[in-house]
């Protein structure tokens, strides 16, 4: 019987070791076999002294064998002048969109410096994205609270970021303004505080009329809760940012001291004269995304800022005919509307990013080996920030060997503003760029004109 006993024990004892490691826990074993396979030699004790003792891995990481091998010259570059600096905010894709169109008002007028008003259009942008939350609350209000759909909207209702079509939208319908009519607040240049207010109102809001939804409350008393609701909005904005002017007169000085004469605008009349072309753009968003099949046209559901507007739209294309389309609107003297991973391998301090600017495997010994694909896929990388593509340099037989950036960080940012980025960073880091049709090859034109696929507004391009 002892025996027995024994026998049923240990059986028991050995069943529920191999639960537990069928159960996925560390156990005794596994943890054993990790640390033994951790040896704290005397190299691996000066890491541990230098990663323990030090601010910044980043820094301790910094590759020797790259430094002052990349230049800031360039074969060809868009005439550019001036840097613009969106402070404490996440416009950038409101900055870049501008900075392209900056050159030619300055041509123009014959300006030596010049820049819009981001204020006046980011307030426009948070009132269209509180009226678009709205309607999409109202459009899923006989859904329940945790549908995916309604979940992505209460997470973040309004927010200073966006891409391309997001400028376009807003301008189309509200024009654009010197900076001087209308320019930057406290608040502006630091969003956080006043986009985290309107989400609180506007969640309440939004809770409101799923309320009164649920009650079967009329049509009309679901609008009049959303007028109330805007205009709350309105006023938070007016109060944040300042009221933006219905019309505005403006006159300049150019580079020869010539004044000008006092002219009355309009917003939008002010954009038909410096861009008439705007509202019938021939600029398409064109977009490397390895996770997708290419010269296929993709949609993300309800990505946009303004109900009638349009949603963010991209041609999925190979990185090789991305770059060719690039370099050819660079040398015809156009900037780009472009983002990006920026975060990614990117030495602040000479304005430089490199696939192998930070070398963290070295440093801890380990392997960091994911494709672009795999970064995408695991939310490892995405676009995180607009700049304006303007220069590229070619090497002896017309192949880029690196790329330029103008940035919206101000002077002090990079390389005077700029920032320097090679050809291999391009394709494993760059995300999209906004270029004008007519540099496309045939091919990717006819891909254009086939039917968006439909991506859901959760969507990790997002």
């Amino acid at each position: 019987m002892r025996k027995i006993f024994i026998l049923a024990f240990l059986f028991w004892g050995f069943s529920e070791m191999s639960n537990a490691q069928n159960n996925g826990e560390v156990d005794a074993n596994m943890l054993n076999e990790i640390r033994s396979d951790f040896t704290l030699d005397a190299s691996s004790r000066a890491i541990q002294n230098a990663v323990t003792n030090s601010e910044s891995i980043r820094d301790l990481s910094l590759n020797r064998a790259k430094i002052g091998q990349i230049d800031h010259f360039f074969s060809y570059r868009v005439d550019v002048k001036g840097i613009t600096d969106q402070e404490s905010s996440g416009r950038c894709w409101m900055f870049t969109s501008m900075n392209t169109m900056r050159p030619e008002v300055m041509k123009k007028f014959n300006l030596s410096s010049f820049d819009f008003s981001h204020n006046y259009n980011y307030f426009w942008d948070i009132f269209e994205k509180s009226n678009f939350f709205l309607e999409n609350i109202i459009a899923t209000g006989d859904r329940k609270m945790d549908d995916r759909e309604v979940v992505t909207y209460f997470k973040s209702p309004v927010n200073d970021g966006g891409v391309w079509n997001s400028f376009f939208n807003v301008a189309k319908k509200y024009g654009v303004v010197p900076n001087e009519v209308m320019p930057e607040t406290k608040a502006s240049n630091n969003t956080r505080e006043i986009t985290s207010l309107i989400n609180k109102k506007l969640r309440g809001e939004g809770y409101k009329i799923r309320e009164l939804i649920a009650a079967k409350a009329s049509h009309k008393e679901v609008q009049n809760a959303k007028m109330s609701a805007l205009k709350a909005i309105y006023r938070m904005l007016a109060l944040s940012l300042g009221e933006p002017p219905v019309n505005f007169t403006w006159r300049y000085k150019d580079t020869d001291g010539n004044v000008s004469k006092s002219k009355v605008y309009t917003p939008k009349e002010f954009l038909a004269e410096i861009n008439p072309e705007f509202a019938n753009t021939q600029l398409v968003m064109i977009m490397n995304d390895p996770t997708r099949e290419y010269y296929k046209v993709y949609q993300i559901k309800n990505y946009r800022n303004v109900e009638e507007g349009i949603d963010w739209t991209y041609l999925n294309l190979p990185n090789e005919e991305i770059k060719k389309f690039a370099v050819a609107s660079i040398k015809n003297n156009e900037a780009m509307y472009a983002s990006c991973d920026v975060g990614k391998q990117h030495n602040r301090k000479a304005g430089v990013m490199d696939v192998n600017t930070y070398d963290y495997a070295s440093l801890f010994g380990v392997e960091f080996d994911m494709d672009k694909k795999a970064r995408v896929l695991t939310r490892e990388s995405g676009s995180t920030h607009a700049m304006t593509l303007i220069g590229v340099d070619l090497d002896e037989n017309g192949v880029p060997a690196k790329w330029e950036f103008e940035n919206s960080w101000g002077t002090e940012a990079g390389n005077n503003g700029y920032l320097t980025f090679t050809d291999e960073w391009f394709s494993e880091y760059m995300f999209r760029v906004v270029i004008n049709k007519n540099y496309l090859d045939e091919k990717s034109k006819k891909a254009l004109e086939s039917k968006a696929i439909l991506l859901p507004v959760w969507d990790y391009m997002f």
